[in-house]
């Protein structure tokens, strides 16, 4: 599968079970290798992962559930702990306190290249699952949520929550995505 193919295939799957094509070991080595493979400005390192699984996973999709006082729908909720695993991501806000003291004229921009990085971590972590044939979505329910995850996990407190994944087998394709006139978003100068 060539580059591009594999981005087009990354999609956010909802329908999601337990039932993953291939072993658990091998999505934990591909979380490991991503994680080590995705760049991150002055080799910073500022991603941190937690890869909750069985009984962690269904725990913290109903800390999610709690924490919102059932603000938010269950069924939906259920959608995301159906899954296999979920994979949360973090920022450790102490790497970038030291990167800012070690160099004071770049001390602002560290929070948005960590960021940046998580980012790019996020999408290539998504993007490696679908190419697995894992079926993944990208959640955002913190910071609503971070005192409960820092609990159930024993998150430091120097970790920032960025992004909930859950993942897990594909149990349906999502809707066709519609085309749109890149011109509008992509525009050459020569």
């Amino acid at each position: 599968m060539s580059f591009i193919q594999s981005l087009e295939k990354r999609r956010t799957y909802y329908n999601i079970n337990r039932d993953l094509p291939v072993s658990e070991e091998e999505v934990l080595d591909m979380i490991r290798k991503v994680t080590e493979a995705t760049p991150d400005a002055f080799n910073m390192k500022s991603a941190r992962v937690v890869v909750a699984l069985g009984a962690k996973q269904d725990q913290l999709w109903d800390s999610v559930y709690d924490a919102f006082g059932g603000q938010i729908d269950r069924e939906k909720i259920n959608t995301f702990k159906s899954g296999y695993g979920s994979v949360l991501y973090f920022i450790d806000e102490s790497v970038i306190k030291s990167y800012q003291e070690q160099f004071a004229l770049y001390a602002d921009n560290f929070p948005v290249w960590a960021n940046q990085a998580n980012g790019m971590l996020q999408s290539n972590v998504w993007t490696a699952l679908r190419e697995m044939g894992v079926g993944a979505s990208l959640q955002h329910y913190n910071p609503v949520i971070d005192e409960a995850v820092a609990r159930l996990f024993d998150i430091p407190d120097h970790w920032k929550l960025i992004a909930e994944m859950p993942f897990g087998g594909i149990g349906a394709e999502p809707d066709a995505k519609e085309k749109e006139d890149i011109g509008k978003r992509v525009i050459v100068k020569k």
